[in-house]
């Protein structure tokens, strides 16, 4: 489903799935004609269908990449795998560690404890906030307004400096993921006298609840929106059957304040391996890290 959705947005897309190797794969475009292929939480290895020798299986595995990206004028592979046993397995000298696409760390809530359990697990000022919002006459919903969450969070990035996706994006992700069936999106708000102060696209997967995208209006802030908004669409995912709520992402050199947000829920701490290019054209790749660093 999320090929599909990338297709909808423009992009060219390959699954590889052997049975024994799976892989979804993105390009992303580049200036001057170029682009790299991507591979957003994966490759996945499926150990118990491995009958003969792993290393031969990966070797035609990346094969197979280096061929799909000469065929595709791709200056390199970027490989963001989850877990470190498949890093491990899929690691070649030609590899480069690289900066990660998705969070290469995040904060998970169970959402099998119980209400008082999560409570007990947070910060005591993140628990103090959560009471205090909600003795604030706020209000929560699920919405289909992504014009308000947008201009809601066209005002967070820029209070907050950071880079969000065109506006087109979270229209046609709400719009192609709001009728999902593995992959569900739904968008929440908090009000406060009828007016939106705080919004959440959240995207539902199997178990789990991922916390994509948010926004609040800062001359709101002493009613700790955010606060109340993460308790109540916690409640409403754990009231749904799912098992956990991920914060999706901290860095506390990126995004301090962000991060001591999330850090304050109690929620266990998860590390994935990061990002992995393999270089197909040696030339484009240097051009390419130096023209980053540049602009």
């Amino acid at each position: 489903e999320w090929l599909d959705f990338q297709k909808h947005l423009g992009r060219a897309t390959w699954r590889f799935d052997n049975g024994k190797i799976a892989a979804n794969i993105v390009a992303h475009k580049l200036p001057l004609g170029k682009n790299y292929l991507y591979i957003p939480h994966g490759p996945v290895l499926n150990f118990d269908n491995f009958d003969g020798g792993v290393r031969n299986e990966i070797d035609n595995f990346f094969a197979y990449l280096k061929n799909l990206a000469k065929e595709n004028r791709s200056i390199f592979v970027k490989l963001e795998p989850l877990s470190d046993s498949v890093t491990e397995l899929v690691f070649r000298k030609s590899m480069k560690k690289a900066d990660s696409l998705q969070p290469q760390r995040t904060v998970v809530l169970n959402l099998g404890l119980s209400e008082d359990e999560l409570l007990s697990r947070m910060h005591h000022k993140t628990r103090y906030n959560i009471n205090l919002a909600s003795r604030k006459g706020l209000s929560f919903k699920e919405s289909d307004d992504i014009e308000m969450f947008w201009k809601l969070l066209r005002k967070t990035a820029k209070k907050d400096k950071f880079q969000t996706h065109d506006k087109n994006y979270y229209f046609e992700l709400y719009d192609f993921f709001k009728n999902g069936e593995t992959l569900k999106a739904e968008l929440f708000v908090v009000e406060y006298d009828g007016k939106a102060i705080a919004a959440a696209l959240i995207m539902f997967y199997e178990d789990t609840a991922y916390y994509l995208h948010g926004a609040m209006d800062r001359n709101y802030k002493e009613l700790m929106a955010p606060y109340f908004m993460h308790w109540e669409i916690a409640k409403h995912a754990k009231s749904t059957g799912h098992g956990y709520y991920d914060f999706w992402g901290i860095d506390a050199r990126r995004w301090p304040g962000v991060t001591r947000f999330k850090l304050g829920w109690g929620g266990q701490q998860v590390e994935y391996p990061g990002s992995f290019d393999v270089p197909v054209s040696k030339i484009w790749y240097l051009i390419y890290h130096i023209a980053r660093k540049i602009f």
